[in-house]
């Protein structure tokens, strides 16, 4: 299967961020904690030149701890102040303060030589489509300035919200790249659910799926569905169907609605706290 998803409305918003970037001190990118490589966008890179960065791993509540430690060390490593948050339950957020002005200190070091005081950080909160950015700035400022959905595309235009006198946030559309170099990014996107599920071959998703997490978790698909091991992925999603009872005329097994169960599953952590990026 081919991933690729880039609706018209992506190609504006990445125009209008080329324009905005001018105003712009610092980029504060969102990643999902399961796949911090895949949800790079790396049209970020060569739009954030010169500019300080941050970035925020979120949900690291359905990702594995170890791996989330390894990937702060890994931003660390490159110069990035890297922080772990989990926007539903607010963890991290107090500390992300802090964070911007140590990835602010040059330009707030610069300002004061100038004479310039109390101007207010501007920051471009950035990240691909379904990655929690309306939650995470919701929580960052205490009340609800964002709207949040759980598909991809809820935040259509760019949006200023001033959280105190020393910040400045702008919040952006979830913008996906043209065309993925590796489809292995693409289907890690489509396992998270950053593309539109209708244009996607779900069971095909699944199949691709469970052949990982057998791979990477080998328990989280047996211990969820109480099924036995099978190396056949084939035979892994007929005994899923059985088990939950998804079966169409002549008690053949639906594996669309199978496929749906499993990736709803993964998505909200029931299948266990699970990295698909590893470094």
């Amino acid at each position: 299967m081919d991933y690729q998803w880039f609706p018209g409305h992506m190609t504006k918003a990445m125009r209008q961020m080329k324009e905005d970037i001018k105003l712009i001190d610092l980029i504060i990118e969102l990643l999902d904690a399961r796949i911090p490589l895949s949800s790079r966008n790396p049209e970020i890179d060569n739009l954030g030149q010169n500019k300080a960065r941050l970035v925020l791993l979120n949900k690291v509540d359905l990702a594995d701890e170890k791996q989330n430690n390894k990937w702060i060390e890994y931003f660390k490593k490159k110069g990035i102040v890297a922080l772990k948050i989990n926007s539903k339950n607010k963890q991290g957020i107090k500390e992300i303060n802090n964070a911007v002005n140590i990835a602010c200190k040059e330009k707030i070091e610069r300002n004061l030589k100038r004479g310039i005081k109390n101007r207010p950080i501007r920051a471009m909160v950035v990240g691909i489509p379904n990655v929690g950015k309306s939650t995470f700035i919701n929580a960052y400022a205490g009340k609800n300035c964002a709207k949040t959905g759980n598909k991809p595309g809820v935040t259509k235009g760019k949006q200023w919200i001033r959280l105190n006198k020393n910040l400045e946030l702008l919040d952006t559309p979830g913008v996906l790249w043209p065309k993925f170099d590796d489809q292995k990014i693409g289907m890690h996107l489509a396992f998270i659910g950053s593309m539109n599920d209708n244009i996607l071959d779900v069971s095909e998703l699944a199949f691709q799926l469970i052949k990982l997490l057998v791979n990477l978790y080998p328990n989280a698909i047996k211990d969820r569905y109480s099924i036995e091991g099978d190396d056949n992925i084939l035979q892994i999603m007929y005994q899923i169907a059985e088990v939950r009872g998804c079966k169409l005329k002549g008690n053949q097994p639906d594996l669309d609605k199978t496929s749906k169960i499993v990736l709803d599953d993964f998505r909200s952590g029931k299948l266990g706290r699970i990295t698909l990026d590893r470094n």
